[in-house]
């Protein structure tokens, strides 16, 4: 992780497998015949291009399982693979909003993730996750996506911030290795108590 002074002002978290858990990933590679592994799974996905459109606000539900059954030659139908999916997000980590809470003012509390219409609901309202956070950058909303430089230079200049003053906490190398190149402090956590440790380390909670 990149070394961090009080020069941050906003700490921007992913959502899925950082403070959400997902159940995405054992079914996936299942129907890929455990062909690859789930590292491989995270780049096959974060650069589908099914996934990109549906993720950007692009495709609707049956459009993208469609697109990405052929794409990836999943040996399932629309309906089963759209009932699987919609249940990925599992539940909050525990600790989740508490360890959100400790990220009190001065810092600007954002999320920055890559989801959809079928996700979104159950993460703001179900989740509680909605109210906890000042802003939130949501790729279906905003039209922008994780790795794409332009979605974090969009959290950047809708916050009218410096790429230096944002800690990005993200659980995917792809996500943090972009962020780090437009010049975002960054840390590659995977759930709670690796974010807990990272904010500690910045300093932003003690």
């Amino acid at each position: 992780m990149t070394a961090l002074t009080n020069q941050t002002q906003v700490v921007l978290f992913d959502l899925g497998g950082v403070l959400v858990e997902l159940s995405g990933v054992p079914p996936m590679l299942s129907w890929l015949d455990n062909r690859i592994t789930a590292e491989e799974l995270w780049v096959t996905w974060l650069t589908s291009p099914a996934v990109r459109s549906f993720e950007k606000g692009q495709s609707g539900p049956d459009e993208f399982a469609d697109h990405l059954i052929k794409e990836l030659a999943l040996p399932v139908d629309k309906e089963e693979f759209l009932n699987e999916f919609a249940h990925w997000p599992k539940r909050l980590f525990p600790g989740a909003l508490e360890l959100v809470h400790r990220v009190s003012p001065p810092y600007i509390r954002a999320t920055l993730c890559n989801t959809n219409v079928l996700h979104w609901r159950r993460l703001m309202n179900d989740m509680g996750l909605a109210d906890v956070f000042e802003r939130h950058f949501a790729s279906h909303l905003v039209g922008k996506i994780k790795p794409d430089e332009d979605a974090f230079e969009h959290v950047i200049a809708t916050l009218g911030c410096k790429a230096a003053e944002v800690l990005f906490l993200d659980d995917n190398a792809l996500n943090v290795e972009a962020a780090k190149r437009i010049g975002m402090r960054t840390a590659r956590v995977k759930g709670v108590i690796e974010a807990e440790q990272a904010l500690l380390e910045a300093g932003i909670i003690s």
